[in-house]
């Protein structure tokens, strides 16, 4: 996260106190808390991009926690007690995630916080959960300083998905072994901490396999015109681009890419998963992959019970955010179940000792450093939706 924004942050921390005005979503689970949670009564903190440019990623994640909370409460909440969601608002940006934190943890007393997907956001939010002493899970921030920074762990920080190390390594793998290309090029979101390392890694893993980046370009999200940068990219002439953005930026890219008659597929993270990529994109996205947490075209028995509930419950299938928000929400609860009180350090500890969680994207084992222990599958974009095509373990 740029300098700038940690300074925002901070100054968005010190005017918590003086703020009235709640940026809370709309369609929480439950009936709305209040202030501060009953004793009958577990209150759990979500926050998510509801609005923006990434909009889709809050909604579907705050979908999967609602469903989670509605599946536990059915079976008698946790040790008797019915849980409820409190959902805020932090537009796509840092600022507020940080704001949003503080409201949560301060003023509403939660138990537990689940977000953010992006990582810039999920890093404004971790110093609050670790000096108020209140665990966080992020279902899917995969930058590895979200839990780890300066080689420290973050007391009170956990993830579920895999991080960038390891899905920078995947498409890496897949383009050389199943794609049998040899020469990318990268376009990279310069002012995204997502893009940047899933680049780095995706980069530093192709070249020890032999491959050539012939390009590696930038940009920064809200760009509205990428032409010079693939016009220089069309000049090294790659066999493929890899594009570790999210998908409102990859959607634009793919079809300037086609004006040009750039035919080469994109290869992209977890940040595509979107119905709005095949809305946007349309056919200039078709034959592109990109690795993410789960399909939900896999015929495991699991994910396909997740998949019926969620689309009785929403109408509609459900993205790989939504998953991740309902597992996050899963540990959560299943550490609260085994914790000795459902909050503070007690809960923090049952988390850290989650093993083999059986979850919808995948088997989940909390390692030493916060992180989950995971496989991820590559999707390619066919006929306007994700198919799965293989699933790369660590």
């Amino acid at each position: 996260m740029r300098l700038a924004r940690v300074v925002a942050a901070m100054a968005a921390l010190a005017a918590v106190a003086c703020q009235t005005k709640k940026p809370e979503a709309e369609g929480q689970a439950g009936p709305a808390p209040a202030a501060a949670p009953s004793a009958e009564r577990i209150l759990v903190g979500h926050i998510g991009s509801m609005t923006g440019s990434e909009a889709t990623f809050g909604q579907s994640t705050d979908n999967g926690i609602k469903l989670a909370i509605e599946q536990w409460n059915a079976k008698g909440g946790v040790k008797g007690r019915q849980l409820a969601l409190k959902t805020y608002d932090d537009q796509g940006k840092p600022e507020e995630a940080a704001v949003a934190a503080t409201r949560l943890v301060v003023n509403d007393k939660v138990n537990v916080l689940l977000g953010e997907v992006a990582s810039s956001r999920s890093l404004a939010m971790a110093p609050i959960a670790d000096s108020n002493k209140v665990p966080m899970i992020t279902p899917s921030s995969t930058n590895p300083r979200v839990t780890k920074e300066k080689d420290q762990v973050r007391p009170f920080v956990f993830r579920v998905c895999f991080i960038d190390p390891f899905q920078g390594t995947v498409m890496a793998k897949f383009a050389r072994d199943d794609l049998k290309v040899t020469r990318v090029a990268i376009l990279r979101d310069v002012g995204n901490d997502y893009s940047m390392g899933l680049a780095d890694y995706f980069l530093a893993k192709f070249k020890e396999l032999g491959g050539t980046i012939v390009d590696d370009q930038s940009y920064k999200a809200g760009d509205q015109d990428f032409k010079a940068q693939l016009t220089a990219i069309k000049g090294k002439n790659p066999e493929a681009i890899y594009v570790p953005g999210y998908y409102t930026d990859v959607a634009l890219i793919a079809r300037q890419a086609r004006e040009l008659g750039m035919k080469q597929p994109l290869l992209g993270g977890d940040g595509w998963d979107s119905v709005k990529l095949y809305e946007i994109g349309g056919k200039a996205i078709e034959g592109s992959y990109y690795s993410n947490h789960y399909a939900s075209d896999d015929p495991s028995p699991r994910i396909q019970d997740f998949v019926k509930a969620y689309q009785a419950r929403f109408g509609s299938i459900p993205d790989g955010l939504a998953a991740m928000g309902y597992d996050a929400a899963m540990v959560a609860f299943d550490a609260m179940s085994r914790a000795s009180e459902p909050s503070g350090v007690p809960l923090r500890d049952a988390i850290a000792a989650t093993k083999d969680y059986a979850g919808v994207t995948g088997v989940i084992t909390i390692d030493s450093n916060h992180d989950a222990n995971k496989p991820a599958v590559v999707v390619e974009v066919k006929g306007g939706k994700s198919v799965y095509v293989t699933t790369i373990r660590p």
